[in-house]
């Protein structure tokens, strides 16, 4: 058996459900990781990092940064 990576950007949770049900009716073994689809540079990490001992109504997760850049330029 030959293992293979397949990303798969999903809208919602019904999404993930079809695909499973998809390998499932294929009988095709997979397994489900919940992977971001960034990666931080380490300037990034560390801003981030400063920011958990600051008032939290000060600052912006990077999901929430990246979910309205994502809705801005409608992508």
């Amino acid at each position: 058996m030959q293992a293979i990576n397949i990303t798969a950007y999903t809208e919602d949770a019904s999404q993930i459900e079809a695909v499973k049900a998809f390998m499932k009716s294929l009988k095709i073994k997979y397994e489900i990781a919940n992977v971001k689809p960034y990666e931080l540079s380490a300037e990034q990490q560390e801003i981030l990092n400063n920011q958990l001992n600051s008032d939290r109504s000060l600052y912006k997760d990077a999901e929430s940064v990246y979910a309205d850049l994502k809705k801005k330029y409608e992508l």
